[in-house]
């Protein structure tokens, strides 16, 4: 007789975290539309500003990889940098 009430008891104490953490899962998964929609409209990501951002990257980088490459002292060369 005891063993009938403890099935029921089991099941709810089982499903109570699976249902939290669905609610959980869906509250989230609601706010990541909003929250790449608010990225997407930021300052610095039109396609302009993108392009300039990745030609200021690879600056840097032809910088990074030329000091790599060399014995000079390029931080005491004048800008823009010339080979």
């Amino acid at each position: 007789m005891a063993l009938d009430r403890r099935w029921p008891v089991a099941l709810f104490r089982g499903a109570v975290p699976v249902a939290l953490g669905l609610l959980l899962w869906v509250a989230i998964a609601g706010g990541e539309q909003g929250r790449q929609q608010t990225l997407k409209a930021q300052p610095g990501g039109d396609p302009a500003s993108l392009a300039h951002r990745r030609r200021h990257n690879e600056l840097i980088m032809m910088a990074l990889r030329e000091a790599a490459q060399t014995e000079d002292n390029v931080a005491q060369r004048q800008v823009p940098w010339r080979k």
